[in-house]
């Protein structure tokens, strides 16, 4: 029982970030997609003391950090969907660039480049994100 209510805030927290919720990976390994889904999200990023917000702007800043090829588009998405503006995450490129070294600007701000583009093509952004 308490798996499926760690499910469920999993389920509930990847809506909130408007985020796939991992099918491919239930395909692949049901245990993996119970990691995914019940651990991080229903576990992790349910926790208290930190708002959904903030976990994200964490989440964002430590893949830009890391230089992460894949996983920044979508949490890019995911906090515009939150609210975030364009200014708000070319800062946080900024600020993170220069503790965690010049490529990972270049890097992050080619990938959010493309996601406001994609955005803007698909109508779901401001042009003013372009």
């Amino acid at each position: 029982m308490e798996n499926d209510a760690r499910m469920q805030r999993g389920y509930d927290i990847c809506k909130q970030l408007d985020r796939h919720t991992a099918d491919h990976q239930k395909e692949l390994s049901p245990e993996l997609h119970e990691l995914t889904i019940g651990h991080l999200f229903g576990d992790i990023w349910s926790r208290p003391h930190l708002t959904l917000r903030e976990r994200e702007m964490i989440t964002v800043a430590t893949n830009i950090a890391l230089c992460r090829p894949v996983g920044n588009h979508s949490h890019f998405r995911s906090a515009l969907r939150m609210g975030f503006t364009r200014e708000q995450i070319v800062e946080l490129i900024i600020q993170v660039g220069h503790y965690a070294g010049w490529p990972t600007i270049a890097l992050a701000s080619r990938q959010l480049a493309e996601v406001l583009k994609e955005e803007a093509e698909q109508g779901k952004g401001p042009s003013r994100y372009i």
